[in-house]
This record gives C-alpha cells, structure tokens and sequence, in this order.
C-alpha cells in the first residue's frame, strides 16, 4: 500500500529499527541484490536535497549507495537454507546477463511517494526492460521476496511514526525529480546482514551495449 492512495494507503509510518537481526541472518554475513546503480550527478543531488527536507522524517543513510533493486538473490556463498545463494547461481545469472542484457535504456521517474516503512522515486518501466532482466535473473534462481515488486529508488526508512496525510504532505513539498534513470550497468552487490544501511560493494558488473545511433564515450 502507498501513501499516494489516500483511501487505502496506511494510516501512518513504521518505524524502522536499526539493529541487527540474528534471528534473520542466523550468522550468515553477506546479502546478495542484483541493481541499477544511480551514477547520474543531477540525480544524486536530488536524492540528497530530498532527504534533506525529510530529514526529521526518515533514518539517515549516507553509506548506502542510491540504487534501484532489480532482483533479490538471497544470502551470499554456500549454504542449504531456502534463502541462500550459492556461488553456481550466481555463475549462471551472471552469463544470462552478460548474453542478453540488451542496450543502455532509461526508465522514467515519478513524484515521490511512500510505503509504510519507506519514502522512495517511483520507477517505471514501459517498455519491459526491468521485466526482462528479472525473468532471465529468476531462469537461475528464485528471487527471495515477500511482497510484490514495485521499482522504486528508496530515499530513506522511516524513523518517526506519523500520520498519513503529514507524509502526503511533506512528499508534495518535494520538487519533480529529473525525468530519467540512465542504465548503463547492472550490478551484483552484497551488504553486511548486521548493518541496515550498510555500504554496497559490487561483485559483479555487466554493461549494457551503446544504444545504435549514438556516439560512445571517450
């Protein structure tokens, strides 16, 4: 449910506690996500003003790279759990990426809104290129998920409980934010499972083609 439904969206935040979670993680210490890094500078500073306005609203998170979610693997390395994620499933995505990845794209942006827990930039994706990478991701594993996927970019978890309407109208004080996602690269990442809004560290990288009809970089 979003804050953007008036009607059936929630009735307030929830509270977000950093802490680590044993009874989650049960020792195991890396957590594996495929992303859309955001490496435009006029995005970033956005993300960064808009987190600013909401600063009394929301936990701080300036080690955690701003990223778009695109699969959620498991935890990292070897192991027997449902939600584990061996090195083998990995291999084998990591080449459906590389083989069939497609051209660098962009996916429009939308007025921010909210979950219950988070304030996050819509995502969209008209033409089906989160759709496809995530049903190549999932041909080598199932993703690890609890509820539906909605693309977004988060901006930050909650820290304070209140009310609906003062999200509403605190994300309505936010400017538009830049009309694109650029996606050049989709990375694997892995974050500490004791540290919440732990840095990024990239394990693997695969770049898209340069769309035809455009000049490459120098």
């Amino acid at each position: 449910m979003l804050f953007s439904d008036p009607v059936a969206g929630p009735a307030e935040t929830l509270v977000a506690e950093l802490r680590d979670y044993p009874e989650w993680h049960r020792g195991r210490g890396r957590y594996g996500v495929w992303v859309v890094p955001v490496q435009d500078a006029a995005l970033l500073d956005y993300i960064d003003t808009a987190r600013e306005h909401l600063a009394d609203l929301i936990h701080p998170s300036p080690r955690r790279q701003p990223h778009l979610t695109v699969f959620v693997c498991g935890f990292h390395g070897e192991g027997v759990e449902d939600d584990d994620f061996p090195p083998q499933r990995l291999a084998r995505q990591v080449a459906l990426l590389r083989a069939c990845a497609g051209a660098m794209c962009t996916l429009p942006l939308a007025r921010p809104d909210s979950f219950a827990s988070a304030a996050f930039i819509p995502v969209g994706d008209p033409k089906g290129q989160l759709a496809r990478w995530r049903q190549v991701l999932g041909e080598a594993s199932r993703e690890v998920r609890q509820s539906p996927y909605v693309p977004h970019i988060t901006l930050g978890l909650y820290r304070r409980c209140v009310a609906g309407d003062v999200v509403r109208r605190r994300l309505a004080m936010l400017a538009t934010p830049p009309p694109m996602l650029a996606v050049r690269e989709l990375h694997y990442v892995t974050y500490d499972t004791r540290d919440q809004l732990g840095p990024l560290e990239t394990l693997y990288s695969v770049s898209l083609k340069q769309a035809e009809g455009t000049a490459a970089d120098t």
